[in-house]
């Protein structure tokens, strides 16, 4: 089944996903992306820094907006166009992120629509804050 398409969709719609970070997702992530930065996985190294131990990569939360603009809003089909972020505050082992969009704008003769974006941890925290453009699925839904 594929997503909605751009008349499916609702200035105000929101979708999001949760997920708690592990210290196994932050060594995946750096081993597919080639991130090494031991900012993100060594402990010793990561005690000497600004935030005093490891904390996960930026784009690993980013990531988490993708899961939602593919899998839950407008859903599978959807084409990532652009992205916008602002690193607000860091995630560290163990924090629950969820990551939220809302449409903001919506342009059916481009079928492209904008999105808010945005991942907050456990505490109401926001971590990640930006724009998305993306453009929907087109046809029937199947």
């Amino acid at each position: 089944m594929i997503g909605k398409t751009i008349g499916e969709i609702h200035l105000g719609d929101t979708a999001e996903f949760t997920k708690t970070v592990s210290e196994s997702d932050i060594y995946l992530y750096a081993g597919i992306t080639g991130d090494q930065n031991p900012a993100h996985i060594d402990e010793e190294y990561a005690k000497k820094t600004f935030f005093k131990t490891r904390i996960a990569h930026g784009m690993l939360s980013a990531g988490f907006i993708s899961t939602v603009l593919g899998n839950k809003l407008p859903g599978a089909g959807t084409i990532y166009v652009k992205q916008t972020l602002s690193f607000k505050a860091p995630v560290h082992m163990g924090d629950t992120i969820t990551a939220q969009v809302e449409a903001v704008e919506i342009d059916a003769e481009k079928n492209r629509v904008r999105f808010r974006t945005l991942c907050v941890n456990q505490d109401g925290t926001t971590v990640l804050d930006g724009e998305a453009m993306v453009m929907p699925p087109r046809g029937p839904k199947k």
